[in-house]
């Protein structure tokens, strides 16, 4: 499911505000670079109004931002929908007793890494992040909920870039996305 699909007049004003960086980090690859959405606040607005509006209803008790950019526009929509917030950082930066998954990206592998207790056996989670590619950090942050308990209801990303098939590798869990990039 995807809300350009739907027809909503606030995507457009929400796609025209992602600037599209080529060759950035490095040869090849067309960075999409949401910055210049956190710069128009009503363009940002809309942008977690829409998640918002979609997972109000839902029964969400965990909000799982992915880091860094999922840290933007999780604990606003966490907040919004009455549920709490959970950082899947990068190794190195949570302390104390830690869940890890590794996973590979479209250039290189990582770590996410989240604090053992923060999600509880029945949380219905979403997975917040700004983009979806390839596909690999959203499975390893269903992998690490799922791991814990939780049940993973749905993944929201700004952007998917579908030629990647990102999507194809979510095993079956819902992905709902704002914007599409070629």
């Amino acid at each position: 499911m995807s809300a350009y699909k739907d027809n909503d007049l606030r995507i457009q004003g929400i796609k025209k505000m992602i600037r599209v960086v080529p060759d950035f980090p490095k040869p090849g690859i067309m960075f999409q670079d949401i910055t210049t959405l956190l710069l128009d606040a009503g363009a940002f607005k809309d942008t977690v109004d829409m998640f918002v509006e979609r997972y109000k209803d839902r029964n969400i008790s965990v909000v799982a931002g992915i880091e860094a950019r999922g840290f933007i526009f999780g604990p606003p929509i966490a907040l919004a929908i009455g549920a709490k917030f959970v950082p899947l950082r990068k190794p190195g930066k949570l302390p104390g007793k830690l869940m890890s998954e590794k996973y590979v990206l479209e250039y290189g592998n990582d770590c996410l890494q989240m604090h053992i207790g923060a999600v509880e056996p029945d949380d219905r989670a979403l997975v917040v992040d700004n983009l979806v590619a390839t596909g690999g950090t959203l499975c390893a942050a269903i992998n690490l909920l799922e791991r814990a308990g939780a049940q993973v209801v749905e993944c929201a990303c700004v952007i998917e870039l579908p030629d990647l098939k990102g999507r194809e590798k979510l095993k079956g869990k819902p992905l709902y996305v704002l914007v599409e990039s070629h």
